[in-house]
């Protein structure tokens, strides 16, 4: 048992005349993070950390079903049509991470997640009704909007909830889940074209409707999840603040006991909003390096991921000679290993410490790369050799993508969190999602192993930058809470 709960002050409010600010003295942060890992966490993780595993769900869908969108007796799109429906997700995803992020540090969290959910779950329900091109590309950026917008909502929801000696952990393997999705959608697909239940050319609304009943699910659940007390308290919402304080230590305390007291407290000036002017700041002029840190973790895993991954089905059918239809008992392998890297790996960011485990494991997806490159362009290494290879790779690399989103949900001030979150996840995504892929389809219908061995070699350059910067700038936030780690703008200590 631990020691009893010593009366928890409630927050001290001073107010002087009308035109000043008025300033709070509070412990919530301390509260929270001083609470163990409970089953009240775990059901909020659930409920919020679902985002990433749409994600994998929607991208495994869309390119799942491409071939099937442009059968005549389906939507009869054409190949650049269905190209042009790939880019309108990821222009929707990054203008909505933009906006929906701007509204969740003014708006609050509960707000923007729940919209955010109900955004995705009517644009991919639409998806299953669209008529012709127009109609399916406009839902397709509806659609990228909602999931955009809900990385910003959901990382800094969880990152402000989480008590900080795990956080490191639970981001990680929150993330790994993408590839859950991704097994889902792929799984789904080929059970819906290949059962003979559904006629195909139906299948694919179906295979759409997969994503809406499962939102549908979890914007019910999400309707538990309370608001950030550490935004409440931002904007002055003290007695709400409180009072889900309050109802999730009752939580923990049921299960695990009596808890610990609080240890220090924050004085914090109160604001309705946190101006542009504030924000702009804070990222380039108050903490460049942190700024340079973020973009270039951001940039090198979304490159990799998106040049590496997402190309491999072209690679195997191009220069293996492997059949499409077994293309996808190649890539199962490293969907699991990009699954459970993080399930193993996670646990040492909080412990070893951010700093050495996120330089550790750019440096080593970038250095196994390199090793795996001259070995595809030798030509010595069958399509299993590369496939083990390339296990090996994810196992490390998807922890340290991974840890690129920690990064920037823990390394601004609380007032900007998600915008922050929102600004990087959207460069990430225009360097990886737009670039990458449009480069190495180059590389690889040149049908040269040498041209695309130098692609493999900037995708592993851009990792090694990676470890490098994290090296010399890396935050040390392992085990810290978040207001430690970067002081809130309205702090006045």
């Amino acid at each position: 048992m631990g020691r009893r709960v010593s009366p928890v002050p409630q927050l001290e409010v001073s107010k002087n005349d009308q035109k000043q600010a008025r300033r709070v003295e509070t412990n919530i942060p301390q509260r929270l993070d001083r609470l163990p890992w409970s089953r009240w966490h775990m059901k909020m993780v659930i409920a919020l950390g679902i985002t990433w595993l749409l994600d994998g769900l929607e991208v495994t869908l869309a390119g799942s079903l491409a071939s099937l969108l442009q059968d005549k007796r389906a939507l009869g799109l054409t190949g650049v049509q269905v190209g042009a429906s790939a880019t309108g997700y990821l222009a929707g995803a990054v203008a909505g991470a933009l906006f929906f992020g701007w509204l969740t540090d003014r708006l609050g969290r509960k707000k923007l997640f729940l919209i955010t959910l109900a955004l995705y779950l009517s644009a991919t329900a639409a998806t299953a009704f669209s008529w012709n091109f127009t109609s399916f590309l406009l839902f397709r950026v509806l659609t990228g909007a909602g999931i955009g917008g809900e990385y910003a909502a959901i990382n800094s929801a969880i990152d402000e909830l989480v008590p900080a000696r795990v956080r490191g952990n639970v981001d990680l393997v929150i993330n790994a889940t993408f590839w859950i999705g991704a097994a889902l959608g792929s799984g789904g697909t080929l059970l819906l074209l290949n059962s003979g239940a559904v006629q195909p050319t139906f299948a694919w609304r179906l295979a759409f409707g997969i994503g809406a009943v499962l939102g549908l699910i979890i914007l019910l659940l999400r309707r538990h999840v309370p608001e950030s007390p550490r935004w409440l308290m931002l904007r002055g919402y003290e007695k709400e603040a409180n009072e889900i304080v309050e109802s999730i230590e009752q939580h923990v305390k049921n299960e695990k006991g009596d808890l610990s007291a609080p240890e220090g407290s924050l004085k914090i000036t109160v604001r309705d909003h946190t101006p542009f002017a504030d924000v702009w700041r804070a990222m380039l002029r108050d903490q460049p390096k942190r700024s340079a840190l973020g973009f270039v973790l951001m940039v090198g895993q979304s490159f990799f991921y998106n040049a590496v991954f997402f190309t491999y089905g072209l690679v195997l059918s191009q220069f293996f000679k492997v059949a499409s239809e077994r293309v996808s008992l190649f890539i199962l392998p490293l969907a699991l290993s990009n699954f459970v890297g993080p399930l193993i790996l996670g646990r040492f960011f909080d412990s070893i410490g951010r700093r050495r485990m996120i330089s550790g494991t750019y440096a080593l997806a970038g250095l196994l790369l390199i090793g795996s490159a001259i070995f595809f362009r030798s030509g010595r290494m069958g399509p299993v050799g590369q496939d083990l290879w390339f296990c090996a790779i994810f196992f490390v690399a998807s922890s340290a993508a991974s840890s690129a989103y920690l990064t920037v949900s823990e390394v601004f001030p609380l007032e900007i969190r998600a915008f922050a979150i929102s600004i990087f996840y959207a460069i990430g995504t225009l360097a990886g999602g737009v670039g990458a892929p449009s480069l190495f389809a180059r590389l690889i219908a040149s049908g040269s192993r040498a041209e695309l061995f130098w692609g493999y070699l900037l995708g592993a350059v851009l990792m090694l930058a990676g470890a490098v910067v994290e090296a010399i700038w890396g935050v040390n936030a392992e085990r810290q809470s978040l207001e430690s780690i970067s002081k809130p703008l309205q702090s006045e200590d």
